[in-house]
């Protein structure tokens, strides 16, 4: 037991010894430090170190040396008074007082708000830190997801109003154009062999049209689409894949001021089955992403309902028949691009032949958000299709351009 008593009290000494050591050089430290006015002190022009009376000392609470600790107050209290009296009989060697020091150098956070258009800066919250532990570490494992799911509804306008003495004619207008998209596509970050991706499309426009007297209104937009690119993973970016492209109208068109029908739901209709590779490319900050997808073995197939009351020929479909098939290859290419935080750019190249005539469609749409809800987009589609009747004026190609401002929504699963 004695001896348990000496070694606790050599300890109660060694850590004693190191404090007052260390607070020793703080106090000699604070000598070399610049001179700060805070307050009014009398001091004598004669430097003397003050000391501690042993008839002053309170009674130690513990049986162990105590004079170290009068050597510490000593010590401070005698570079206190130092530096009090430098203040007082060089008043200008003193650079600072504390009643107009500047303030420290404050820190800020520039954060960038797209849905406004313009920066935010805001000062960090500091938070007190703290020792205690916490009493429950949830260690359940975060939940992850197979499918990948996006959704994108919009809804966009275009009005027009023409006089009806406009020195080059037309007509008022109303068109209204509804874009709904769903992608459902494989994690790749849990299935990093596979390639999934799925993407189902309905386009509407609707606008109204004066010059037809049997109608009120035409559809000027209608194209039901899906796409289904399934792949294994050859090497790097590069998966070997087959792809399914189908697609299709939903209501009746017709040529203004007639009964004759353009086309109806699966009239026309196009199936394409394809095998061959694709590459696929995303970036880490998923800013960009570009596929292409090369098929030398491709089926098509097309198919016409109603031959009663629509030309097949018009489709490239012989007349009389309700199919057409034919093999070949295929080229496709997609692009998506965020170029800034409201601006973005997704663009479609695809390209098929049968080695006898060729068809080709160049997509482009590019969004500019002025909010999270509001944005105008401006749409192009160029397309080439040997298979269809000659036009003088614009050949084999046909041609379609869009600007709409509207509403669009978008939200998506997390990975």
């Amino acid at each position: 037991m004695k001896r348990r008593r000496i070694g606790i009290y050599i300890m109660m000494l060694l850590c004693a010894a190191a404090g007052a050591m260390a607070q020793s050089n703080r106090t000699r430290v604070k000598l070399l430090m610049p001179l700060v006015f805070d307050k009014q002190k009398v001091v004598n022009d004669t430097l003397k170190s003050p000391s501690i009376h042993p008839e002053k000392k309170s009674t130690p609470d513990l049986d162990y040396d105590r004079f170290w600790l009068d050597d510490v107050l000593s010590d401070r209290e005698r570079v206190d008074h130092e530096r009090y009296r430098t203040i007082l009989k060089s008043p200008e060697v003193v650079p600072y007082n504390s009643q107009n020091m500047r303030e420290a150098p404050k820190e800020y956070v520039v954060k960038a708000n797209p849905s406004k258009n313009y920066l935010e800066i805001e000062t960090p919250k500091v938070e007190e830190e703290t020792m205690e532990m916490p009493t429950f570490i949830d260690r359940r494992p975060e939940k992850r997801h197979n499918w990948l799911h996006t959704f994108g509804i919009s809804t966009h306008f275009t009005q027009a109003f023409i006089s009806d003495n406009w020195y080059q004619g037309g007509e008022n207008n109303v068109n209204v154009l509804g874009d709904f998209q769903w992608n459902f596509n494989l994690n790749q970050k849990l299935h990093p062999k596979y390639l999934f991706d799925n993407t189902l499309r309905y386009k509407v426009g609707v606008m109204s049209s004066q010059s037809d007297t049997l109608r009120k209104y035409a559809i000027n937009e209608d194209i039901l689409q899906f796409n289904s690119m399934f792949g294994y993973k050859a090497i790097k970016n590069w998966y070997y894949s087959t792809s399914l492209q189908f697609k299709t109208q939903m209501f009746n068109t017709y040529k203004a001021n007639t009964n004759t029908m353009k086309a109806s739901l699966l009239s026309p209709a196009e199936l394409n089955i394809g095998v061959g590779m694709t590459y696929n490319y995303k970036d880490q900050e998923g800013i960009k992403t570009f596929s292409l997808s090369l098929a030398p073995l491709s089926y098509n197939m097309k198919y016409c309902r109603d031959i009663d009351n629509l030309d097949p020929v018009s489709f490239g479909i012989d007349a009389g028949h309700h199919f057409a098939h034919s093999f070949g290859s295929k080229m496709e290419a997609r692009l998506n691009w965020s170029i800034s935080p409201n601006i973005s750019w997704s663009s479609r190249f695809y390209v098929y032949s049968n080695y006898e005539y060729v068809q080709g469609d160049w997509e482009n749409t590019v969004d500019f958000s002025i909010t999270r809800h509001l944005s105008t987009r401006i749409f192009v589609h160029l397309r080439y299709d040997k298979s269809r009747p000659y036009n003088d004026t614009w050949k084999y190609w046909q041609l379609k351009e869009i600007l709409s401002f509207g509403l669009t929504y978008r939200f998506s699963t997390a990975n």
